[in-house]
């Protein structure tokens, strides 16, 4: 019996000294960093990011921890040195300007298509973009591939003069 509650002890007294241990050797994480202030719509380089380390605990999610996630991104804001990035700090460069005339690619099974469109949204490679067809007016959804370049995905909606009259 005198066994059987000593291991009923130390079983009860884990958790409680896994959380001390854990507090004790609280994880510092690695993370990335601008080494100095960037302007706002600047594209980032290696020379721009430091590391730094901080507690584990008041990381949060999102946060890059290599270089490669930040670099060549473009900033949405004035980043200060050394602060931690946050989720919308950086976005892809933008290759395609709202009202900028585009070239759309097609591509079904055997055929491919090409046709001039212009730009209703900004967008980086990457990004969707919605196009609209100056033959038709339709608004199409369209991912940029390359500056001045798109991939339709998809019709959005058609315009409201082409809706059948009943």
């Amino acid at each position: 019996m005198r066994k059987f509650l000593l291991i009923l002890g130390v079983f009860a007294l884990l958790p409680g000294l896994m959380l001390a241990a854990g507090s004790a050797f609280a994880a510092t994480v690695r993370i990335v960093v601008p080494a100095h202030d960037i302007a706002r719509g600047d594209t980032i380089g290696d020379n721009d990011l430091t590391y730094a380390m901080v507690d584990g605990a008041a990381l949060m999610s999102g946060v890059p921890t290599r270089v490669d996630e930040v670099k060549g991104m473009q900033a949405r804001r004035t980043l200060a040195a050394g602060q931690a990035f946050r989720g919308d700090d950086v976005r892809r460069p933008i290759v395609i300007t709202k009202g900028q005339t585009v070239t759309m690619e097609f591509d079904a099974p055997g055929v491919q298509l090409s046709a001039m469109g212009r730009a209703m949204s900004e967008g980086g490679v990457g990004d969707t973009v919605t196009v609209q067809n100056p033959a038709s007016y339709r608004m199409i959804s369209a991912v940029v591939t390359a500056p001045g370049t798109v991939r339709a995905t998809g019709i959005i909606a058609a315009p409201a003069n082409s809706i059948a009259r009943r």
